[in-house]
């Protein structure tokens, strides 16, 4: 395999997005200078047209693909499954029979809701999926088409987070100046994900299959910040440290109902990834006030 990174062009889809947008930031720095990126999103390259995807695959050279393009409103999913399942899981089995035809590795990006919530440890990537929503169910089969190709690559998230885009550190941000209390749900126990972070892990993936490592990052693997915390706890420290002084007051999920159910414990086990990418995880706090001072720095 050609080592040589200027002739490697990394695909990112869903470039828009937080998770994007993050991969776009550090693919202009130093560390990956020389590499060529493409980026993008619905207006270049729409992956719920089979069409498409296969006529961008013919027009641009494509090394590996790190898939963030989704169907990610897990509300709005119960009403619009076969918008989800099309974006989620018929959309990625077209990504995958493209990279497959370029012998591209491709890098996929999943979810904490593929399990029920029920299990009393953190999850590791051997335990049963059982998605709980349809969200959940779509993205399972997603992963299932990329796992079945050889060189498909699955890294599943939780709550994922960043100053850009729709996401909970945004809304409770933007509620904490309006509002002089909040009720945010107690009873879910998870782990909050820096996106600059889960980017940061996506690239070094992406480099590792193109330079005679791809065995170290082939199959399943699980990445979150270190830690855990309730939505509560998480919309606390946001408030705290963004210097807002609204209340906030812990409720029960039953309190706020939403269409979709949510996992009450969808804690991922890091071991795997910690240990095959020798990696040192920020614990969630620490990244929080790092996408704090990041915010500060682009409202200056």
């Amino acid at each position: 395999m050609n080592t040589d990174k200027s002739m490697h062009t990394l695909l990112i889809t869903g470039s828009n997005g937080q998770l994007g947008h993050e991969l776009q930031g550090l693919s202009y720095t130093h560390s990956w200078k020389g590499y060529k990126f493409l980026y993008t999103d619905l207006d270049t390259l729409d992956i719920t047209v089979e069409e498409q995807v296969k006529q961008f695959f013919e027009k641009n050279r494509v090394d590996c693909l790190i898939n963030c393009a989704a169907y990610t409103n897990v509300d709005k999913a119960e009403s619009e499954p076969q918008a989800a399942m099309l974006a989620n899981a018929r959309a990625v089995n077209w990504l995958v029979s493209a990279c497959a035809a370029n012998n591209a590795p491709m890098i996929h990006v999943s979810t904490d809701y593929v399990f029920d919530g029920t299990n009393p440890v953190p999850y590791r990537e051997e335990d049963p999926a059982r998605p709980i929503s349809i969200y959940g169910k779509t993205k399972l089969e997603g992963e299932k088409a990329v796992l079945r190709y050889k060189q498909g690559t699955v890294v599943r998230s939780s709550w994922l987070y960043s100053p850009h885009g729709k996401n909970f550190f945004n809304t409770i941000h933007a509620l904490a100046a309006e509002k002089d209390q909040l009720n945010v749900v107690y009873d879910q126990a998870g782990t909050p994900t820096y996106a600059r972070d889960l980017a940061r892990v996506l690239l070094i993936m992406a480099d590792r299959s193109l330079t005679g490592k791809n065995t170290d990052v082939r199959g399943l693997f699980h990445y979150s910040n270190e830690g855990v915390c309730s939505w509560y706890d998480f919309a606390l420290e946001i408030v705290k440290l963004t210097g807002n002084h609204c209340r906030v007051n812990p409720i029960e999920t039953s309190q706020y109902p939403l269409p979709a159910k949510r996992p009450h414990f969808s804690v991922l086990n890091k071991t795997k990834i910690r240990s095959r990418l020798s990696l040192i995880i920020p614990h969630w706090r620490e990244s929080l006030i790092s996408c704090i001072d990041q915010l500060d720095i682009e409202n200056d």
